[in-house]
This record gives structure tokens, C-alpha cells and sequence, in this order.
């Protein structure tokens, strides 16, 4: 938990700064790409993470990524940041909580929504402007399947969860049926 705490420190600062300077959007783009390299590079991960290796090998590891990537000032001081603090292992959750920052910056929110069988795309639509409407904000929807539902849809954004699943109906008519309510 202290980690997360950590991670959403640093990405609240940087979306501070993108908030002044404007550069936001840069950024979000720029620690993303960052993060998605070294994640998908166990070397490269290793190289600049693994305190096994000495101090100033990692730090000349991390500079010349940098270098080759050709980022923005504040990006560039940002991840230096980071790795001096030995902040460096963070940077995937610290995509995490920029991006969602970013979003709400933005006026958008994310949310997530399960099926137990694919929808069509009228429906996807459908779903979305209704949430929309309810939260007054744009909405990106992630779609996924879980045929374990047997029917309806779950739906998340942030905290809270709609939860129209015919098993969840199914449980809770079963602890209804258990308490000798009527159903």
C-alpha cells in the first residue's frame, strides 16, 4: 500500500507540472512508452533495477535510453528523478496513476465493463452514452467476457460497480432462499 501511495505521489507531481506547462498529453505519452520499453526488456530491466549491478552503471543504462528517445526536458528530469531516489522500480504503477490523472484531467473516466457473452457494438455505444450521462463525463469502456456470469454485465468505474450478472442474482435469490425470505 505504501508503494501505491509512493507511485501516485510522484505521478500527481508530474501531472502538476504538465498542468503549468501544458504538456500533459507529453507526458502521458512519453512515461508510457518509457515504461512499456523496460517492462518488455527483462535485460533492460535488469540493467537499470537490479541493485546488483553498481550505482553509476545502472544510471548510464537509464541515460542512454533517454538519450536515444528523445524526450521532453521535464520527462527526461522526471526519470532521473526517479532513479536517484530509487524511485526508478515504480515507474510501471506511476504510468498507472498518470494515466488516470491525465483522464480525469481531461474530463474522461475509464471504465470496465464484462459480459458473459460478447456484445454487439450498438450495445458497447449504448452503455457508454448512459454512463456518460450519469457521470457527466466522456467514458472509455474496456470490454471483456466472462462466461461465468451466465447473463447481464458487471460494469466498474473507479469504486463503484454495477453489477447486473444473472449470478450475482442467482446469490443473492440463494441467501434470500437460505434466510426463509420469500423471493
Amino acid at each position: 500500500m505504501k508503494n501505491m501511495a509512493i507511485a501516485r505521489r510522484y505521478a500527481k507531481a508530474l501531472l502538476l507540472i504538465g498542468k503549468e506547462d501544458g504538456q500533459a498529453e507529453t507526458y502521458r505519452e512519453e512515461i508510457a512508452g518509457v515504461s512499456a520499453l523496460i517492462s518488455s526488456q527483462k535485460e533492460l530491466e535488469q540493467a537499470i533495477h537490479n541493485p546488483l549491478y553498481d550505482m553509476e552503471g545502472r544510471k548510464k543504462v537509464l541515460q542512454a535510453v533517454i538519450a536515444k528517445l528523445n524526450l521532453a526536458k521535464v520527462t527526461e528530469a522526471f526519470l532521473m528523478l526517479l532513479f536517484d531516489k530509487g524511485r526508478i522500480g515504480f515507474l510501471g504503477a506511476i504510468d498507472d496513476f498518470y494515466q488516470k490523472l491525465a483522464d480525469e484531467l481531461k474530463g474522461v473516466l475509464r471504465a470496465s465493463l464484462v459480459s458473459a457473452t460478447e456484445l454487439s457494438s450498438e450495445t458497447t455505444d449504448k452503455i457508454r452514452a448512459t454512463l456518460s450521462n450519469m457521470t457527466g463525463k466522456d467514458i472509455i469502456l474496456d470490454a471483456e467476457e466472462d462466461p461465468e456470469l451466465i447473463g447481464g454485465i458487471v460494469t466498474r468505474i473507479g469504486d463503484l460497480v454495477l453489477d447486473g450478472s444473472v449470478r450475482t442474482q442467482l446469490l443473492n435469490m440463494r441467501e434470500s432462499l437460505k434466510r426463509g425470505e420469500s423471493v
